[in-house]
């Protein structure tokens, strides 16, 4: 007696049936904005992502399916009868979830109405690149309150994304341990130099850059003892590995041009940093060369986050780095070998 067709025998149609129970409501948007605009450069325009991303989830959900929903060529793009047969039922799925996000205080990523709470958003300290990215976005959607906060290290700030005090961060994604990093999506920013803050009147001051080899024998601080910096204190250890460069001990973490200008009065003692870090009193930034170590810069949000600002700080990041060349990693450039592989990524 043949298998009823709600029930395969055949193991692997199985398995794909239990796997494609379970489908991604962003593969229903990506379709959906194809579906109304046949065409995949106008679509993803309006879901604020690349086209070469939107045209990766609309396969996925292609191969989810097990059925062709788009017939492309060079001049069209058309719906598949599968593809017609798809339409209502995304429609129907998306406005459930959309009524459901509101009923919580959210509203609909692409624009539906409702009570949209702000995104907190985490620049780490003013005039990094973040607060770049986050006024970009701001301009993107500004009917969306997008609200700046200081956190003073990715570690700590996934804590916060992850309790929902927080929306979105920036920082070293690889450096977060690898259960916090399965709760979170990221994408890659920038490979930012590295530089380091020394006192006005140090020997290396007097150099345009710094060659990391005349670092050997100093002590560096790097956040070490922060619970909130490991990220960073960890980055530090691998750059300094094997150089003759320590680093320094635990020092109270100061927070303000004044303060910072008392403990490197206080301490002499250089300071790890990005080549953005903003100017400070009785100190200089001298950038790091002889390799030039790059700190990886990625954008981070909850994972499963639906709101308009995660899509516009999205946009912004992705049109900065292609306006600066964020994501052109200098053939001279020092990063470890796993923070490449995640800022290779994409989302």
């Amino acid at each position: 007696m043949p298998a009823h067709p709600s029930h395969p025998a055949d193991p692997a149609r199985a398995e794909h049936s239990a796997y494609s129970a379970h489908l991604d409501p962003r593969l229903l948007r990506a379709f959906l904005a194809v579906a109304e605009d046949l065409h995949f450069t106008r679509a993803a325009a309006r879901l604020y992502v690349a086209q070469q991303a939107l045209s990766r989830d609309i396969r996925r959900l292609e191969r989810e399916l097990g059925a062709d929903l788009f017939v492309r060529t060079t001049r069209q793009v058309a719906l598949t009868p599968d593809g017609e047969r798809l339409l209502p039922h995304a429609r129907r799925a998306l406005e459930a979830q959309d009524d459901l996000l509101a009923a919580f205080g959210r509203a609909g990523p692409y624009g539906r109405t409702g009570a949209e709470c702000p995104l907190l958003v985490d620049v780490n300290s003013p005039g990094l690149v973040s607060g770049r990215i986050l006024a970009l976005a701001r301009e993107l959607v500004p009917d969306c309150e997008l609200m700046a906060r200081f956190e003073s290290g990715l570690t700590g700030a996934a804590a916060e994304l992850l309790a929902g005090r927080l929306d979105a961060s920036f920082g070293r994604f690889a450096g977060l341990e690898p259960a916090v990093r399965a709760r979170l999506e990221q994408q890659p920013v920038r490979y930012e130099p590295m530089a380091v803050v020394l006192p006005e009147d140090h020997h290396l001051a007097a150099l345009d850059a710094v060659p990391l080899d005349a670092l050997a024998g100093e002590q560096v601080y790097a956040g070490a003892g922060n619970p909130r910096t490991l990220e960073w204190t960890g980055l530090a250890r691998q750059l300094f590995e094997g150089r003759g460069i320590e680093v320094a001990a635990p020092a109270p973490l100061a927070i303000g041009t004044e303060e910072f200008r008392r403990i490197m009065a206080k301490t002499r003692t250089p300071v790890l940093a990005v080549v953005d870090f903003p100017a400070m009193p009785g100190s200089t930034l001298r950038p790091l060369v002889d390799p030039v170590p790059l700190s990886p810069v990625s954008l981070v949000w909850r994972k499963g986050l639906v709101h308009r600002g995660v899509a516009a700080l999205r946009t912004a990041a992705a049109r900065l780095a292609a306006d600066e060349g964020w994501l052109e990693r200098p053939a001279e450039g020092w990063i470890p070998a796993t923070d490449a592989l995640i800022m290779m990524s994409r989302i």
